[in-house]
């Protein structure tokens, strides 16, 4: 496509997108490798068609029937023509996605009666990945192997079985970074050794491929035996997948050993053990049960459509491959000021030096990593956090390709075990270990991306992460005396009874208790998905926050009203004693254990039965949930521990100083982490028993944000338990002093700072409406980021008083008003 077609074809997009794709409104989509987006004439065609025919069950005499077995047929024809491939040569099964096709090809080769050998590039995504457990030998191979393999070297060899067949397996396109891989070497393995015994098949995964490149099977002769692709990949809907055999390889299937359904014409099981398999067609012999009839009538109106838009999928190659060229560019050149790079590459370019596509190229991926102007690395989580507040849709982690990320981030096998050990797990927030990244970022694009999208990308790179100006080292900032602080008050006390929903603020003067876990009644209960049992969070459901606890002492309650709209059929309030009644929750069964999870962390909760309590909160949220409490002193599961720490940032003041055990004398520095002192217990918080914020730095922080033209933000979006205020008028020189902290003293009562409070875009979600936007997060990305995360307040814990005889020590309370001094002598 020449360029004034390219930028004709771009412009068709995006003329196409209001109508087609109204879900990107506001939005930029960026994974088409997870998911490609359906078009709105596709839904409609296809309600038209379900609406307007009778489909029923093919396995059935019935019209219904016969009009769904005829259907399905010439879809079954049109597919294969979409691949140019002849019905003589290959047939179609349908499957439920990629991966159900590759355990069918497994299911036929571990069947076989001599087992079979598997070799597997190391691109390959992890289902293809897994294929290795049932074999009898397995081996991964790089390119220079294959290359090797190709000229005659056969890494098979070593095996103990000359006549076991091998399974090779390799991706068209690589998931993770794009990188694409010969469709000949199915041909050339094939006939790399013909004096041996052996037989050699090929599994292609063409899923990532097939989303925006044609697949030609034209000559039979040098496609690969086997190949699966999901059609969601391509067309958005429907939710199936696809697995294309060559004839000449079926015969492995007479190995298989599972029946199901319509796949066998007789089946005796009384006095003798023997079933018949359906030989007329391939395919009738591996679509176990029913078909999805439906999902594949809807592969008619996905053809036609597609072709309306976007007409031929070389159109399509074309307009993604000049995209991603124009996204490779953007971000590789990218140079912080002291011309540090940006964004560490691992994709290769799509086009060539002179505008041309080679043989190969590279798919509409671009994997890479951010780095600052230091060159440390920029957490993926952090990212993530800020891509979504900015509405860019995106993946970021191992992407299911263990071969391709250890490959580009330089991971050995010993490296990938310890990086385990020491916590990591698909999706945790500790994603740089021992000053290296564990994953990547993706970028996919599809046939309906646009250069609007890459431009507003490479954007959103060059305002958050790009360093204009690098300051000058400047000397160690003196934290703040106690005299120049000496003017702090409590200004709010709040708890938080129900975790992430709204807030409690206690009366002014009225002393609440402190105990070890926190303030009382903080964080006490939190409501549970019924099926999952994960804990629920106002980050996927905004209108907790309207939902709003208070406690009555005097008659022992904790009543809960919702302040947002609802139906007049639905309760306005609840209560619940304040007591933990065991007639309240559900009894434990020890053969059918239900652990909640929080933060990732699983808990013994326990859930209370009441239909009324748990429908009020299912109906408000419409989620099935439930109330659960976690009280405190519980053991093992009924017991949770601080997570926070001083952070890289922070200077505290060194005048205070704590001892560490085991070390020796005169050794003194300030606390490192909670590792130092006793574990703090929690109950559902997310880092620390007490968090508190300082409005001399919410002043400064609101200065920034309005200067920029936007709104204010209050104090109740941080859902800090202590609001720390000043009565001097320039309140905004004490900003961010509880950097510095060691301790405070509020009122007659000791605390001990933990470390600053890591931020997500949660705070960016108003209290009072449950309406979200883009502050206060963005503006603390760009004035509060310190090694790639973005901190604001404070954590801390209540130290015990030494004497323990007095009231103060046997039970501790603080109260609005209150003096707070800091690190006292």
């Amino acid at each position: 496509m020449t360029e004034d077609g390219t930028s004709a074809y771009n412009s068709h997009i995006e003329g196409l997108r209001q109508d087609e794709f109204p879900m990107l409104r506001d939005e930029v989509y960026l994974d088409h490798a997870g998911t490609t987006l359906y078009a709105k004439s596709l839904i409609d065609r296809f309600a038209a068609d379900m609406t307007s025919n009778l489909f029923g069950n093919p396995h059935s005499a019935s019209l219904s029937s016969q009009n769904s077995t005829a259907r399905i047929e010439d879809i079954r024809l049109r597919v294969l023509q979409f691949f140019n491939a002849d019905p003589s040569e290959f047939d179609i099964i349908f499957v439920a996605n990629t991966t159900a096709g590759v355990k069918l090809v497994t299911e036929a080769f571990r069947g076989h009666p001599l087992g079979f050998d598997y070799l597997y590039h190391q691109a390959c995504h992890t289902s293809l990945v897994g294929i290795r457990e049932e074999a009898f030998n397995s081996l991964c191979l790089d390119d220079a192997a294959v290359s090797s393999w190709l000229s005659g070297t056969d890494p098979t060899a070593e095996f103990d079985h000359d006549a076991r067949p091998v399974l090779f397996a390799y991706p068209a396109q690589s998931n993770m970074d794009g990188s694409r891989f010969p469709m000949h070497w199915s041909d050339k393995l094939r006939r790399s050794n013909p004096a041996s015994d052996r037989q050699v098949f090929t599994l292609l995964d063409a899923a990532a491929f097939v989303s925006t490149s044609p697949l030609d099977l034209s000559e039979s002769e040098l496609a690969p035996d086997f190949t699966v692709f999901s059609f969601y990949k391509i067309f958005g809907f429907p939710d199936l997948g696809g697995f294309i055999v060559r004839r000449q390889a079926a015969s492995i299937f007479q190995s298989r050993k599972y029946f199901g359904g319509g796949t066998v014409d007789m089946v005796v099981c009384l006095k003798e053990q023997w079933h018949a398999s359906k030989t007329q067609a391939l395919h009738e012999s591996l679509e176990d049960g029913t078909l999805p009839i439906h999902s594949i009538i809807a592969l008619d109106s996905a053809l036609d459509v597609h072709r309306q838009l976007f007409g031929s999928m070389r159109d399509v190659s074309s307009h993604t491959s000049s995209l991603t060229q124009r996204l490779y560019d953007g971000l590789a050149t990218l140079r912080h000021s002291n011309g540090q790079p940006v964004c560490i590459m691992y994709s290769r370019p799509s086009l060539a030096p002179d505008g041309t596509k080679p043989p190969l190229g590279n798919g509409p991926v671009v994997a890479f990593n951010l780095q600052n102007h230091l060159g440390g690395w920029i957490s993926l989580v952090e990212f993530e956090k800020l891509a979504v507040l900015k509405r860019f849709h995106i993946r970021t982690g191992g992407l299911c390709n263990p071969g391709g990320i250890a490959r580009s981030l330089g991971l050995e096998p010993w490296e990938m075990k310890a990086n385990f050990s020491a916590g990591f797990r698909c999706g945790t927030d500790n994603d740089i270990i021992s000053g290296r990244p564990t994953g990547v970022i993706r970028v996919s694009l599809g046939s309906m991306s646009t250069v609007s999208d890459v431009d507003k990308f490479i954007a959103f790179i060059v305002e958050f992460y790009r360093a204009e100006i690098i300051p000058e080292p400047t000397p160690p900032t003196i934290p703040p005396t106690c005299q120049e602080l000496s003017d702090l008050h409590v200004e709010s006390i709040t708890v938080y009874p129900i975790k992430s929903c709204g807030g409690f603020r206690i009366p002014g003067r009225m002393a609440w208790e402190v105990r070890a876990e926190g303030l009382a009644w903080d964080r006490e209960w939190c409501l549970v998905h019924r099926g999952t049992g994960q804990a629920l969070s106002q980050k996927r459901h905004p209108r907790m926050a309207l939902i709003r606890p208070t406690i009555d002492f005097s008659d022992g309650q904790l009543r809960i009203s919702y302040h947002g709209h609802q139906s007049k059929q639905s309760l306005s309030d609840i209560a619940v004693p304040l007591s933990a009644d065991p007639g309240l929750f559900r009894a434990r069964v020890a053969s059918k254990p239900m652990a909640s999870r929080v933060c990732g962390e699983e808990i013994s909760a326990q859930v209370y039965t009441s239909s009324k309590v748990n429908s009020f909160f299912s109906t408000i949220l419409e989620v099935p949930c439930a109330l659960a409490r976690f009280p405190p002193g519980g053991l093992g599961n009924s017991m949770r521990h601080a997570k926070a720490h001083l952070q890289k940032h922070q200077k505290v003041n060194r005048r205070i100083q704590f001892k560490i055990p085991r070390r020796l004398p005169g050794l003194d520095t300030p606390p490192d982490s909670d590792s130092e002192t006793e574990r703090q217990r929690i109950l559902l918080s997310n880092e620390s028993p007490i968090l508190a914020i300082n409005l001399s730095s919410l002043q400064a922080l609101n200065h920034q944000i309005t200067k920029q033209g936007g709104k204010a933000v209050s104090p109740e979006v941080f859902r800090a338990n202590i609001v720390i205020g000043s009565s001097t008028l320039q309140t905004q020189s004490h900003a961010y002093s509880e950097d510095h902290w060691s301790s405070l003293r509020i009122g007659q009562q000791d605390f001990k700072m933990l470390g600053s409070c890591r931020r997500c875009h949660m705070i960016c979600i108003d209290q009072e409406t449950a309406e979200k936007s883009e502050e206060p997060f963005i503006t603390l990305t760009k004035t509060r980021r310190f090694d790639g995360k973005v901190f604001f307040g404070t954590h801390m814990c209540h130290v015990p008083l030494s004497e323990t005889g007095t009231r103060e020590a046997q039970f501790p309370t603080i109260k609005v008003g209150d003096k707070v001094l800091i690190d006292p002598i």
